[in-house]
């Protein structure tokens, strides 16, 4: 069972990551400016689905490679914070793209397709893909074992929080509009306090873990 401390310390590092905006948040935004509340919600949903296949799929087949090999794992954590820091970079440079999400305009879909569309923007990722492949692991007490479980579970903490946070993101999409959407500026310093928040926590990532 993962400890208290890893587990809160977890929790602290993947509100940092959920904060931020990526793809995820983006198409929540864009979907709650074009349709609404409810259909906001839905992709949150659906983006969550997503986002915990990917952590069944990373617990399954990384689980076995953190247990037995710690020059695996030091590979996998310096690759997947390298992507982070390009990531964040990436945000910096077009942080004045945030003003498309807020202006998008599509035609209404059904809560189905809403939904596994949602679905596909989270399990495609990359943000997300990268901090639970290189990430999470680093949380796993191994003397314990079960360490497939303590994946699964530091998993779902992670999108207990997505669900809050980017619920949040939609709903305040829909709700200050206008308000964004009078002043470029405000966007763009959202996307570029993200930005440099990822590459704060790519920094960190390459910084901690194991040390077998």
């Amino acid at each position: 069972m993962v400890s208290t401390d890893r587990l809160l310390a977890f929790a602290a590092m993947s509100l940092l990551l959920i904060v931020v905006p990526g793809p995820s948040v983006l198409f929540v935004i864009g979907r709650a400016l074009a349709q609404g509340r409810r259909a906001a919600l839905t992709t949150v949903v659906g983006n969550t689905l997503g986002a915990y296949a990917l952590v069944v799929c990373v617990a399954l087949g990384v689980g076995s490679v953190v247990e037995r090999s710690a020059l695996a794992f030091t590979a996998l954590k310096l690759v997947g914070a390298a992507y982070l820091i390009h990531l964040g970079v990436r945000a910096v440079r077009r942080r004045g793209s945030l003003q498309a999400a807020f202006t998008e305009d599509s035609p209404a879909r059904g809560g189905g397709r809403t939904l596994w569309e949602g679905f596909a923007v989270g399990v495609a990722n990359p943000k997300t893909m990268v901090f639970f492949a290189a990430v999470l692991p680093q949380f796993v007490d191994r003397e314990q074992g079960g360490v497939t479980g303590q994946m699964l579970l530091l998993g779902l903490v992670f999108n207990v929080i997505a669900v809050a946070c980017d619920s949040v993101w939609g709903l305040a999409a829909a709700t200050a509009r206008e308000w964004f959407a009078r002043s470029p500026r405000r966007l763009a310093f959202v996307g570029g306090a993200g930005g440099l928040t990822m590459i704060g926590l790519g920094v960190t990532v390459a910084a901690t873990g194991r040390k077998d």
